[in-house]
């Protein structure tokens, strides 16, 4: 059987990609490159599924947004 989970991928500041699954607890891998790391988190979802099981309730995907705050030079 086939599951679909969203990965979160950032780039930190030493230039490797970090992937996310936010579904699973502790589920994360890195790489220096975007292909490297998707494979690298499949492995880890497979793993993660094996020490937790899946999860009872899949989430949907709805989307991603940045949002712009301005923090006072005071905190």
């Amino acid at each position: 059987m086939k599951y679909q989970f969203t990965v979160l991928i950032e780039k930190d500041e030493d230039g490797f990609y970090v992937a996310e699954v936010p579904e699973l607890k502790s589920c994360y891998a890195q790489a220096k490159t975007l292909e490297e790391v998707l494979k690298r988190i499949k492995e880890v979802v497979e793993l993660c599924i094996e020490e937790q099981g899946l999860p009872e309730i899949q989430k949907q995907f709805v989307g991603l947004h940045q949002v712009e705050v301005e923090i006072s030079d005071n905190v």
